[in-house]
């Protein structure tokens, strides 16, 4: 395990885990950019604001992305089905 210290909105945070890098780093870039975006729309707004706002940002492309998902695997199911009327 090893770590890796990288910078969201400007604060150091190491980070811990078995993970590459180059992900730990791409996934705290997202981070940072997510939050970044929230202050950018709300100047004001507290970075312990922000930082919820941003996670419910993730959370809600995380769950469209897996709704997506399920989507096109019903859908591939139906054409599985269809497809063998035809074998």
């Amino acid at each position: 395990m090893g770590s890796i210290e990288v910078v969201i909105l400007g604060q150091r945070y190491t980070i811990k885990g078995d993970a590459e890098e180059d992900y730990i780093r791409e996934l705290a870039g997202y981070v940072d950019s997510k939050m970044k975006e929230v202050l950018h729309a709300a100047p004001n707004t507290s970075p312990l604001k922000a930082s919820i706002l941003a996670a419910l940002n993730i959370a809600d492309e995380l769950h469209s992305t897996e709704k997506t998902q399920a989507d096109l695997k019903g859908l591939e199911e139906k054409a599985n089905a269809l497809s063998s009327l035809f074998d």
